[in-house]
């Protein structure tokens, strides 16, 4: 066993800050890659700001065959070596830290800024020759045949920004490459600058359909520090809200790819389907997208008998209404060849590039941080892993139903055996000079916070990673190959958020 994950650290388990390894940067870098070549995946990769002129930069590694987590650390000044070179699942944190702290990592093959902002957590300033957030600077292929195509940041539908550049031969695409961070609000800053009753509604609103997600991963950073330990009832609420929330997006993108290949019957009737889970959700907590339930130290809203009749009659009656339609959809020969080879993404490139969530089990990658990581009601009541093999649109579709199945059947049984008891404890002062890793298993993935605490207990660093901020750069490679007329429904099939990527 090696020094970085020797720690304890384990998925909401608060460590001392001090325990963690702290090594030369040649011996940073090898010990991060060695590790992912050894099975381990990138968590986390961030800057701590330390004594002027330099930056401590953490990783923090996942193994998910162990459930175990481990933590590692450097100090350097306004650069260092990068890792992307010899670990690609650095590439985009390394262009996230380059923006953020200030710090140069020479040798990135691509050091474009991620969101185009003034640094959060800089000690230094880069120098313009070797980082301009300003500028985005887009690669193009040399040829009197070959156009581009610019999509975006204004689109035709009511969606959130973000521009798409196409080098395309005819309607084959054979590059594409992403520019988000039009939708950048300082959530980190925001969430170490706030007290707790206000960083929770921040938290609430890092990606707005991944409410339950987020709050549910902020508290319990915020729980671990305090050495708070929920209720069975609070972690059961917790878990059954956070499978409602995954039902209505996946529901929801169900609908939207049918949508997309103008198979309407499927789209109308998953639409409507999903507005149920919705309403779920609002019997639950007064808001269709959860918001204001979930709070440090448990739930605010309880679960009285009379409800759980309602919403077990309502859940059933959905689980029968599904069922058809889903079957319809996926059995019909024309919408299966649609799908087909749209957006592929291999094994081995999801691999390397991190990926997680549905992406990543399309593309028999078994990723799901309720089986590897399991936490509150994950430990004891379990969700199979839906997994597909292809890692195309119909791959990813595919793996959504199995999922949608599998989720209803969880809540069904959990909804109706929920343990006795309160809903909430009291969450006391945090634990000073400690690091806890908060993980959950989001609708779209793993979400991680981080959070970091300094010697009078208050939050130093809280580093948040969504999911889409591993899965978008899986996207802008699935695409060369496909023509262009494919791109909204490789998109949807992907279903990334803008939000939780510009943060």
């Amino acid at each position: 066993m090696s020094g970085f994950d020797s720690l304890g650290l384990r998925n909401r388990r608060a460590i001392p800050l001090g325990s963690i390894v702290h090594e030369p940067i040649d011996a940073f870098r090898r010990t991060v890659g060695d590790a992912v070549r050894n099975e381990w995946r990138l968590a986390a990769f961030f800057g701590l700001p330390e004594a002027p002129g330099s930056t401590r930069l953490l990783a923090i590694l996942a193994d998910d065959q162990r459930g175990e987590l481990g933590a590692t650390s450097t100090l350097v000044g306004d650069r260092y070596p990068a890792l992307t070179p010899d670990c690609t699942e650095a590439a985009y944190f390394e262009r996230e830290v380059a923006e953020q702290c200030g710090v140069t990592p020479e040798g990135h093959p691509n050091l474009n800024p991620v969101r185009r902002h003034p640094p959060d957590h800089a000690v230094a300033v880069p120098s313009a020759d070797t980082f301009d957030r300003e500028r985005y600077l887009f690669s193009q292929i040399e040829s009197m045949d070959i156009h581009e195509v610019a999509v975006g940041p204004v689109h035709a539908g009511i969606i959130e920004p973000g521009h798409f550049r196409f080098q395309a031969h005819g309607e084959e695409v054979l590059d594409l490459q992403i520019m988000l961070g039009y939708q950048h609000r300082g959530v980190e800053r925001l969430l170490e600058s706030l007290d707790r009753d206000r960083a929770v509604l921040v938290a609430e609103s890092i990606a707005g359909d991944t409410v339950i997600g987020h709050a549910g991963a902020y508290c319990s950073a915020i729980e671990a520090l305090a050495r708070v330990r929920k209720t069975p009832r609070a972690q059961a609420i917790r878990g059954i809200t956070l499978e409602l929330e995954r039902l209505a997006n996946h529901i929801g993108d169900l609908g939207a790819i049918a949508g997309d290949i103008a198979y309407q019957p499927a789209a109308a009737y998953f639409g409507r389907m999903r507005g149920e889970c919705l309403n779920i959700l609002m019997i639950l907590s007064g808001n269709r997208y959860g918001r204001g339930l979930i709070r440090p130290g448990g739930t605010l809203f309880d679960v009285p008998p009379a409800m759980v009749t309602d919403l077990r009659d309502r859940l059933q009656r959905l689980r029968s209404e599904l069922a058809p339609v889903a079957n319809l959809m996926l059995g019909h020969a024309s919408v299966q060849a649609r799908l087909e080879g749209v957006g592929k993404l291999p094994r081995e490139t999801g691999l390397e590039l991190g990926v997680v969530g549905p992406v990543a089990r399309a593309c028999d990658i078994p990723r799901d941080v309720r089986h590897d990581h399991p936490y509150g009601l994950f430990r004891f009541a379990h969700v199979p892993v839906a997994t597909a093999w292809a890692g195309d649109a119909l791959a990813r579709t595919l793996v959504r139903w199995l999922e949608v199945q599998r989720s209803l059947d969880f809540v069904i049984e959990q909804v109706t055996s929920l343990p006795k008891g309160p809903i909430r404890v009291e969450c006391g002062a945090l634990r000073p000079n400690e690091l806890v890793v908060a993980m959950s298993e989001g609708w779209r993935g793993e979400i991680v916070h981080v959070a970091i605490t300094d010697a009078a207990g208050l939050v130093r660093r809280h580093k948040v990673v969504d999911p889409s901020f591993h899965n978008w750069p899986a996207l802008a490679v699935s695409m060369p190959g496909n023509q262009i007329s494919d791109f909204p429904l490789c998109n949807k099939s992907f279903n990334l958020s803008y939000a939780g990527h510009d943060l």
